[in-house]
């Protein structure tokens, strides 16, 4: 069958899969399932053909097999549906962005600011109000979805109603269910609209400029519903942008009464009128920026000569504290020294902060040029961000299969890998990775292993591999370079998530494992190795440390906790165990005897009641079956262990 998403049947339940062991054909069945699909049909039509079979008494892999079916179909339009979500969220950010830039009427950017808030959170309603400091209250401006007059026409006093209660403390609110909630003020006026247009949660964040709140845009739903964090500061970027508009519909108003109101200071609106067009400018070059794809470096630049200076993004942690905090929290440019510093913000999390070199004097314009440059580029670091965890789920759900799963399709993991820049036909190591601090706070710890978890993943894409969240820790295949050794890939790892976490982080690697794709159970294996390697580190006191199976023998045998003795002694001495059984020799006899007596042939003869040359004979078969190496002392010792582990396992086996 072929697979509209490319998605490996793999992830389907274990009665599917019992289904196709049975013998069940699949492609009739998936006939009204693609018909489905194709007319773009709601979840509850895809029960339907089961029904009708079963009321048509078809058989039981009849049934089965539309059941596999219908599955594997409804992940298909899940699949689809949240590509088309995440297309529409980025187009209506892009479009939005498009239309301040090219600023020509401020009712239309308002309405299509609303229309796309409302499109991108996906609820009933989504509105915009704005301060009168006339009248000291806030009117509804723009509404989308509303069908209750009286709620279009209300007037909410400051302090009143949720609004009221955004704007007087310039944060986000949100309820779950609007006349439970008594947080706020509640009024007949409010309620009564409220209740007119069937509201029950509703969410609103601030129109911001400066420190000063001009408004608020709302979404809000007819019945009860959780909003995201995500969400809230999607709808805040919406607010950025309609913020941003209004100012610069109002500069623009200001700009048409100078040129009216002062027409004998001619020389002074045409040099103010050169300020607007270079804000225009910049303007018209961030959304190109925008809509093209370009980087957060990108941007910089264009600013650079827009304000004919120096323009650099810096991290959060290595711009100016102080100032930056104070241009975080009034949402302006600052000056420090003979720079200037502007926050990048989405949602009140930092981000950054683009930083204007050498330019000790700054007209306002130019500094409100900065400041709409910085919120450009918190949406392109929010789509960016966004595009990451992405990649970073996918791999993740990649190498869960790999771990978990059974019956792989050999191909269809090989074209997910081939997506991800993955090559499973390469030699791979399995690393377990693991934090060696437990913080008082358990919120602490969760963000230490969530932060490296974002650290694995980011080395498993750089590298080519894959990186997922496992048992307290993280787990990672990583591809061995030529020359390299998995004693060397653990170390280099812990070196890198200790510093990328500013934690230590002990690893512990697996022997390289090959094929991956075809035999899939090997991944598994080799991630039990690994962490019995891990145990075995910490155990010794080597934590921030990053070591291979292959570096501990049987010493990593007895300190793991999990000890694998039959595959220590198969691994050690199993071909000359195997070697006995075939040919009923007396191998083993004899390696026991010849350490018992101090590695002496002649002892050994003695001890066995044979001809020394017989002796000989049976050590030369050792050797061909253990290697030359097999009587230096690391590896006498090893098959010592397992010869004794051998013995007291034989009565169990018996």
């Amino acid at each position: 069958m072929s697979n509209p998403v490319g998605m490996s049947r793999d992830h389907v339940h274990p009665a599917e899969r019992s289904a196709v062991a049975a013998g069940a054909s699949l492609s009739s069945a998936e006939t009204p399932f693609l018909e489905l699909l194709a007319r773009g049909a709601s979840a509850d039509a895809y029960e339907q053909p089961v029904l009708l079979a079963r009321a048509e008494g078809r058989s039981t892999e009849r049934i089965v097999a539309l059941e596999q079916a219908k599955l594997l179909a409804l992940r298909v339009r899940s699949e689809l549906e949240g590509r088309r979500r995440r297309e529409a969220e980025l187009s209506a950010l892009f479009e939005t962005a498009h239309d301040l830039a090219g600023l020509r009427d401020l009712d239309a950017v308002l309405q299509a600011i609303v229309q796309r808030a409302r499109s991108l959170l996906g609820t009933d309603i989504a509105y915009l109000s704005l301060n009168d400091p006339a009248r000291g209250d806030t009117y509804m401006r723009v509404t989308e979805g509303s069908v209750a007059a009286r709620f279009q026409q209300l007037r909410l006093g400051m302090g009143e109603g949720l609004g009221g209660l955004v704007a007087q403390t310039a944060r986000p609110y949100v309820t779950d269910d609007y006349f439970k909630d008594d947080r706020f003020q509640h009024t007949l006026t409010i309620d009564a609209g409220v209740r007119d247009e069937g509201l029950v949660a509703i969410l609103g964040v601030p129109l911001m400029l400066g420190h000063h709140v001009i408004g608020v845009l709302f979404a809000a739903d007819r019945r009860a519903r959780v909003f995201e964090r995500e969400q809230i500061a999607l709808l805040g970027s919406f607010a950025a942008l309609a913020a941003a508009a209004i100012d610069t519909a109002n500069l623009l108003t200001e700009t048409r009464a100078a040129l009216a109101d002062l027409e004998r200071a001619n020389e002074i609106i045409q040099d103010r009128s050169g300020v607007i067009e270079r804000a225009s400018d910049v303007h018209d070059r961030l959304a190109e920026l925008v809509l093209r794809g370009g980087g957060v470096h990108d941007v910089a630049a264009a600013v650079s000569e827009v304000l004919d200076g120096t323009v650099e993004f810096a991290e959060a942690t290595a711009a100016p504290a102080k100032a930056l905090e104070v241009s975080r929290v009034e949402g302006h440019a600052v000056r420090h020294d003979d720079d200037w510093i502007a926050a990048v913000t989405a949602g009140g999390e930092l981000l950054g902060a683009l930083v204007l070199r050498g330019h000790p004097g700054l007209d306002p314009v130019d500094q409100r040029t900065l400041e709409r440059a910085a919120m450009v580029t918190s949406l392109l670091l929010l789509a960016r961000r966004s595009a990451a965890e992405a990649e970073q789920r996918v791999r993740g759900e990649l190498l869960d299969d790999l771990l978990d799963a059974r019956d792989r399709d050999p191909r269809l993991l090989r074209e997910r890998a081939a997506r991800l820049e993955a090559d499973l036909d390469a030699a791979h190591v399995v690393l377990a990775a693991r934090l060696d601090v437990t913080a008082a706070d358990a919120d602490q710890e969760a963000a230490a292993r969530r932060r490296l978890w974002s650290a694995a993943s980011h080395l498993a894409a750089t590298r080519h591999g894959l990186a997922a969240a496992r048992d307290g820790g993280t787990v990672l295949l990583l591809p061995l370079g030529v020359g390299d050794t998995a004693t060397a890939l653990a170390r280099s790892t812990a070196r890198h998530l200790g510093t990328a976490v500013h934690e230590a982080v002990t690893v512990g690697a697996s022997a390289p494992v090959e094929d991956l794709a075809a035999h899939p159970d090997a991944v598994a294996a080799a991630y039990e190795e690994g962490r019995r390697c891990l145990d075995a580190m910490r155990l010794l006191g080597r934590s921030g440390d990053g070591a291979a199976a292959e570096d501990f023998g049987f010493v990593g045998l007895l300190l793991a906790g999990d000890r694998d003795i039959a595959g220590f002694v198969d691994r050690t001495i199993g071909q000359v165990v195997a070697y006995d059984e075939r040919r009923g020799t007396d191998l083993l006899r004899t390696l026991d005897a010849y350490f018992a007596c101090g590695m002496s042939p002649a002892r050994t003869k003695d001890e066995l009641h044979v001809h020394v040359n017989t002796v000989a004979q049976r050590l030369e078969r050792v050797g061909r079956l253990l290697g030359d190496d097999w009587q230096g002392p690391a590896r006498a010792l090893e098959i010592q262990l397992a010869l004794r582990l051998h013995r007291l396992s034989a009565p169990a086996q018996r």
